[in-house]
Order: C-alpha cells, then sequence, then structure tokens
C-alpha cells in the first residue's frame, strides 16, 4: 500500500537482492520498474474499446497567464507545494529569479513583492529582480524605487540570445536566468564573498538597449545593476548593488556573505541548545566562532593584516543580560571587516540553551 503524501512516497525504500555481485545502475532501475504492473500502464495497441477520432490541433491558448498568487503558492504535504511555498522546503537554496515574471508587466511589481517577502522570511536567500522590456531611464528608476532592500538585486536591460527552438534567429529575454548562472558560477571559482560582476554573460549575442558610461552613472545611484558591452571583451555584468539604502548593504557580494557566515555560524553553534547557560559554554562557542573566521581569514576572504583588524567574537556577560542569561538565551556579537581593515560589520547570533523556558 502507497503512503498518503507524496513527501513519503518519493522516499519509500524499494530492497532488491542481486546474488552475482554489485548491481549496475541499470540492473537496480530494471527491477525498480519490473515492480509495476506494465500491462496495466502501457495497454496494447487495439485494447481500448469503442470509436476513435483523428483530431488536429487548431490554435488553442496556453491558459491564464500567472499572476503573484500563484508564484507566492500554497503548501500542501500531500499533492505538493506551489511557488515560493515549494522552495521553502528545500533549505540549501540561495538564490531565487523569477525572470519569466518581467515579461507580464501588470503584475510585474506584486511579484516581486511576493519574491522579497520570500527572501526575508526565509533569511538567508537573496531575489534577482528583473527591468521589465523596453524600459527607459526614467522608468527603471521609477521601478527600482519601489523596492529597497540589501536581499534584493535589480539588472538591466534585456539580453538578446539564440532561439534554442530554432523557430526565430534570436530571442530577447529578461536577464535574470543569465545572472543566476553568473552568481553560481562565481560562488563555485571563487567563493561568495567575490562580487558577481565583470564576469562574461555566456549565451548573450545582444543587449535590448546599449548602456554606456554617462547611462550608467545615472542608474548606479539607484542601485541598479548594467549590463553592458565592452570591445574585445563581450557582454558582462557590470554592477554588484543590491537595491538598499543603507550603505552597508550597498553590496551584493557583502551581503551574501554575511548571510553566508550568519548561516554558516548558527548551524555550527545549535549544539549549544543543549548546554547549560554558563562561562564553559561561552568559551565554547567564541573558540568555535574565532576557528570559522579564522579560516575565512587565512582563505582571503576578509581583510586585515592580522586576526584582530579582520574580526572580533565576543560571548560574555557584556553580550548579555541576566534576564537573557536566566531565560536560556545565548548572545554572541560578531563582527568582521569585508571591506576595510577599519571598519566592522556587527551581527548578533543567538542561541536557545538547556535552561530556555
Amino acid at each position: 500500500m502507497q503512503p498518503a503524501r507524496r513527501a513519503e512516497r518519493l522516499t519509500q525504500p524499494v530492497a532488491a537482492l542481486y546474488l552475482n555481485g554489485e548491481p549496475s545502475a541499470t540492473q537496480v532501475i530494471d527491477s525498480i520498474f519490473a515492480l509495476a504492473d506494465t500491462v496495466a500502464l502501457l495497454p496494447a495497441a487495439g485494447a481500448l474499446a469503442g470509436p476513435r477520432w483523428l483530431i488536429h490541433m487548431s490554435g488553442g491558448s496556453d491558459g491564464p497567464l500567472p499572476g503573484a498568487a500563484d508564484y507566492t503558492g500554497e503548501s500542501d504535504e500531500l499533492t505538493g507545494s506551489t511557488g515560493f511555498a515549494a522552495l521553502e522546503e528545500i533549505e540549501d537554496i540561495a538564490i531565487v529569479a523569477t525572470p519569466a515574471a518581467a515579461a507580464h508587466p501588470a503584475s510585474h511589481a506584486q511579484v516581486v513583492q511576493a519574491l522579497w517577502a520570500h527572501c526575508r522570511r526565509m533569511r538567508y536567500r537573496v531575489g534577482i529582480v528583473d527591468a521589465e522590456a523596453g524600459m527607459s531611464l526614467n522608468e527603471v528608476r521609477a521601478f527600482a524605487g519601489q523596492f529597497s532592500d540589501s536581499l534584493l538585486a535589480l539588472y538591466y536591460p534585456w539580453v538578446v540570445t539564440a532561439d534554442p527552438s530554432g523557430v526565430r534567429p534570436e530571442l530577447t529575454v529578461p536577464p535574470g536566468g543569465f545572472i543566476a548562472g553568473v552568481y553560481a558560477g562565481t560562488d563555485v571559482r571563487r567563493g561568495v564573498h567575490k562580487a558577481p560582476a565583470n564576469e562574461v554573460l555566456i549565451g548573450v549575442t545582444g543587449l535590448e538597449t546599449d548602456v554606456n558610461r554617462f547611462r550608467q552613472e545615472l542608474l548606479n545611484p539607484n542601485g541598479i545593476n548594467c549590463l553592458r558591452f565592452f570591445p574585445g571583451r563581450g557582454y558582462r555584468v557590470w554592477g554588484a548593488r543590491t537595491l538598499s539604502d543603507d550603505p552597508e548593504w550597498r553590496y551584493v557580494n557583502v551581503r551574501r556573505y554575511f548571510l553566508f557566515l550568519e548561516r554558516s555560524i548558527e548551524k555550527s553553534t545549535q549544539w549549544a541548545v543543549f548546554e547549560p547557560n554558563g562561562e564553559a559554554l561561552w568559551a565554547n562557542v567564541r573558540s568555535t566562532v574565532e576557528d570559522f573566521l579564522y579560516a575565512e581569514w587565512t582563505a582571503g576572504h576578509l581583510l586585515g593584516a592580522s586576526t584582530k583588524e579582520a574580526y572580533f567574537v565576543r560571548c560574555d556577560r557584556s553580550t548579555m543580560t541576566q534576564n537573557d542569561i536566566d531565560n536560556g538565551r545565548l548572545v554572541c556579537l560578531i563582527g568582521v571587516a569585508p571591506l576595510r581593515p577599519a571598519e566592522f560589520v556587527i551581527f548578533r547570533i543567538g542561541q536557545k540553551t538547556a535552561d530556555a523556558r
């Protein structure tokens, strides 16, 4: 009997016994399909009784366009969640993009709002936002002005690429998919601390609107990242700004790097939940965090000629009140220097301990 929930059905184990050594992947797949009733799944030709018709397709419709509610989606354990709600079930996602939404101006701003809410709710995700087709400089600046958050980054203009179906010689599409590829490639090759800029847009053969230095200087203060063409160097991402008004979180790589640090430290200190909230625990937490940040510094991800210039970690009575201690709240104050050795960007990490009430 199959489980009722979709997630349980997908993880239902299958046992296969082989007497002649280790099976190949093909043998395992064949064994799984052998469990199915192939006669019921694939009835023989001519087995269906009744009249038959030959129907020619004529026109038709793709159905209604997905709106903001469709992108937001719903959680459903039985049939499977949809939209952003489905992405909430996958912990390791760090980048979210909705390039198709930019093709529908009537609902685009609402979709970006839903993307924004999703990233804030999930804490450690950033959203890639596309400008709409044919936007003028004033229009894209007005569009960017609707959003102000370090978890969003806007890219302009649309890009031209070859039509993979071959129906048309080329297509003009939103840049979001290409930008997500640049993010992922930079993360793998260099690390999340590296700005996803000055990178070649692979597969791009043109831009809907040419952006020169003058136009970029008008857009940069609004946090709009431009795509530009450079002779001999190709089409490149020429900006790495967020849509935040806060100078501390102006750059995509700084914001994403701090998300990485926060998430890594939070996960690596979860063991504190089962420990008494006292001096021994605080010393162990400081040691854990300092070891992690030391590795980041030696890898060149933090600035500073010494560890004192690169980071600090405090976890003691100066970071917690007696009320925090009595209620099992562990508070660790951490500062790192991602841009200039003389400056720190400070954030707090909190955990519950065994004394939590």
